[in-house]
């Protein structure tokens, strides 16, 4: 079961605004470290002077905050509105704000920052990526920059000019592509079998899969077996499912991925999204963090070179496990302090050491969902069991990411938990299974 933070947006519309964008105030490169947890990069924005976190998306066309985790920031210009995009229902309300003033670092400005703001405090996915996060941000990011995004360093680098990015990417793979309804697209060679088709699909920084494809969209599709019913995560209109298998390759020109896995939302997730002329899915940033990836929106252009985790397999969570952060919780650490050496009366050489516990606030993880008939499910686990520990380990001296790479890691691994169900203690084993491993 994938969590709720496979996110993919689409809004009513686009600020009218035309200078709604990042600036440079000094014409000189700007480098952005960024935090990376499941794919996902997040990096900090200050709004009219309170620093917020946005995770970065080009598969959206609006700047969008859905929690403020409780900091006091003023708004301007508020006015109601809905929006709509994947899943099952058909809009949610909200409100857009203009004329708001935000910075990245000391020489990215935008005086006239428009965004929407979703009321619904259900809207939150904080608890599922594990650290505090305040909206997404898109178009508005990329549409007047060129932006390299380097996956091992975690940083992105913005370029003042074209000669100065020009110079970076002579190295890397050149691919047409086009920037339509503010989100990029690219023509990429999907091989369901043996029949490789040329498909349109969008370059989606925040869907932490590797591809997505729409079969409704699709003549004569046919799903690869062996494949399997799932919860696919969650849009602005709801819960998004369908079907999870792999396929044989997908060729970007040169590059080739070998058996990569797809998700395959329903018809119904899909039907309230006005999607452009012949898309065919998306390429996620499980393919995109393969590479070094620089965006040239201005000049239609994306420019590609292998990183070292290009030939990384392709798991997922294996589990079937959900899971989620309930907040943070005292815990009491034992800490060694400083040893003191001295000369007793005798003149002998005496060590002092010490010991002093102390408190620390950690993370408290439980399951948010469990897939049926996965090996998570098999074991017994349920939602809102608690986690303690995992393989000996104890999960508060642990990361949201830690976890689900545990849960990715490999097929045929063996994972012991220790959970909390109702206030009872409870140890249950499992081993990871790739239920859709691909079958010529």
């Amino acid at each position: 079961m994938k969590p709720i933070w496979i996110l993919l947006f689409l809004l009513m519309g686009i600020f009218s605004n035309a200078q709604n964008a990042f600036e440079m105030s000094e014409p000189k490169k700007v480098v952005i470290p960024f935090q990376l947890i499941n794919n996902l990069i997040f990096i900090p924005i200050e709004v009219n002077g309170v620093e917020l976190t946005f995770f970065v998306d080009s598969g959206v066309n609006e700047t969008t905050i859905f929690s403020l985790e409780n900091k006091d920031i003023q708004l301007s210009n508020l006015e109601k509105t809905t929006f709509t995009g994947l899943g099952t229902s058909g809009s949610i309300d909200g409100f857009k704000s203009e004329g708001n003033v935000a910075k990245i670092g000391k020489n990215l400005t935008n005086k006239d920052f428009a965004f929407y703001i979703i009321s619904d405090p259900e809207f939150n996915i904080s608890s599922h990526i594990g650290i505090p996060v305040n909206g997404i941000i898109g178009y508005q990011f990329f549409k007047n920059l060129q932006v390299i995004i380097d996956y091992e360093s975690k940083k992105m680098t913005l370029f003042p000019d074209d000669k100065s990015f020009q110079s970076k990417v002579r190295k890397f793979e050149e691919f047409p592509i086009t920037i339509e309804k503010y989100k990029p697209y690219i023509i990429a060679n999907v091989e369901m079998t043996n029949d490789p088709k040329d498909s349109k699909l969008l370059l989606d920084l925040g869907n932490t899969d590797a591809i997505w494809l729409f079969p409704k969209l699709i003549k004569d599709f046919v799903y690869n077996r062996p494949n399997i019913e799932d919860y696919l995560g969650r849009g602005f209109n709801g819960d998004i499912f369908g079907k999870r298998s792999r396929i044989h390759n997908l060729y970007l020109g040169k590059f080739k991925f070998e058996k990569p896995l797809i998700a395959m939302p329903d018809e119904y997730s899909i039907q309230n999204l006005n999607l452009v002329k012949d898309r065919k899915g998306s390429i996620g940033s499980e393919i995109l963090r393969r590479f070094t990836v620089a965006f040239d929106y201005k000049n239609e252009k994306l420019y590609l070179k292998k990183n070292r985790n290009f030939d990384d397999p392709f798991h997922f969570n294996m589990s079937g496990i959900d899971f989620k952060q309930d907040g943070m919780q005292w815990e009491q650490d034992l800490m060694h302090i400083e040893t003191k050496k001295n000369t007793n009366l005798q003149g002998t050489e005496v060590i002092n050491n010490a010991l002093q516990y102390k408190f620390v606030l950690k993370p408290i993880f439980s399951i948010a969902g469990v897939r049926k008939d996965s090996p998570g499910a098999l074991a017994g686990l349920q939602k809102d069991d608690l986690l303690i520990k995992i393989n000996g380990k104890k999960t508060s001296d642990m990361t949201m990411q830690k976890i689900v790479d545990l849960m990715k890691s490999e097929d045929g691994k063996t994972i012991e938990m220790e959970i909390e169900r109702k206030f009872k203690p409870m140890k249950i084993k499992f081993i990871l299974e790739d239920p859709i491993p691909y079958q010529e």
